[in-house]
């Protein structure tokens, strides 16, 4: 997390681009000029679909990370996006995340993993790589990742000794931004106590031991921007809890909405845009469905660079001190 905590000051920016492709965010002409290409390297007609979904997810990816590398201290890459295309989508998952930490971004995979022993383990090995003969292989390329703890600390565990071990960091669900989050978060519990604050005691705890110079753990907590008096009594409640806080823009979440789940010294959180950074092209007056694939990419890059600097501002002015 302390290295988090210093790509943040050194962007003087608190913000997380969410990498979440989607066929509807990326421009058709874009998927469709990959048609011939990707045609060539397949044996099997059918596979046509996915795979150059796939490799315009990276291209669109790519330009949105150039795009913004200067401006952002960290992307979001949401493996659900990548997984649902099958195997060529894993691949660009990870391409994704290599090529962002190789323009000097921290990645968080958003992966929301939670299982128990060695099933956690080896969900773990987002974290730990792969270990044989020749040495430590890292196929993921994440700096962090997002866990589920349904499961209790035998779920956590694997994870956290993985981060700690190898300088990463995790970010457990806690407040979701989500509306139907309530029914199991907000559930009451003997003497009056929240569901989710149960879970934000947890998290504090299993951090405990991994606290790192800048007095935050190793172990962050996703808190939605969409529940701002929560989150600023999350806050108090764990003071050394790092926080991801999804829910900004598209969601409905403001800056003033999130200005209470930082620290005193305007550190201890990061605000997550998906939608509203990487589909800011959609609402360009400049685009045309007659556009060509490279122009098509380039109002993406130039609509997402502004996209983000509003964010940044926006967080700087309201937030970030």
């Amino acid at each position: 997390m302390d290295r988090l905590i210093e790509a943040i000051e050194e962007a003087q920016n608190p913000s997380v681009v969410g990498l979440d492709p989607t066929p509807a965010l990326v421009p058709p002409q874009v998927v469709d000029s990959f048609t011939d290409e990707v045609r060539e390297s397949i044996e099997d007609e059918s596979e046509l679909p996915a795979a150059r979904l796939a490799v315009a997810y990276f291209e669109f990816n790519r330009a949105i990370i150039d795009a913004v590398a200067d401006i952002v201290p960290a992307v979001k890459p949401q493996i659900a996006m990548y997984e649902a295309i099958g195997p060529a989508g894993v691949d660009t998952y990870t391409m994704t995340c290599e090529y962002a930490q190789q323009q000097g971004l921290y990645v968080l995979g958003d992966i929301k993993r939670g299982d128990i022993g060695s099933t956690a383990a080896a969900y773990a090995g987002h974290l730990s790589g792969v270990t044989d003969g020749d040495g430590l292989y890292d196929p993921w390329h994440e700096d962090a990742v997002t866990v589920n703890p349904y499961l209790g600390t035998d779920g956590i565990t694997p994870f956290v000794e993985a981060a700690t071990a190898h300088d990463k960091d995790i970010f457990v669900l806690v407040r979701t931004s989500n509306p139907s989050s309530s029914e199991l978060q907000e559930l009451e519990l003997a003497g009056g106590e929240k569901l989710y604050e149960r879970t934000a005691d947890l998290v504090e705890g299993w951090g405990a031991d991994t606290i790192g110079r800048h007095g935050y753990s190793h172990v962050g907590a996703v808190v939605g921007a969409t529940h701002p008096q929560e989150g600023k009594a999350l806050r108090d409640r764990m003071p050394h809890t790092f926080f991801l806080v999804p829910g900004y823009g598209a969601q409905g979440g403001k800056a003033g909405d999130v200005a209470g789940m930082f620290d005193a010294d305007g550190s201890g959180a990061i605000v997550n845009s998906s939608r509203g950074i990487i589909g800011a092209w959609r609402k360009s007056e400049e685009y045309r469905e007659d556009m060509s694939a490279d122009d098509a990419l380039d109002l993406v890059a130039r609509c997402a660079r502004k996209a983000a600097q509003d964010m940044r501002d926006d967080l700087r002015v309201n937030v970030y001190r």
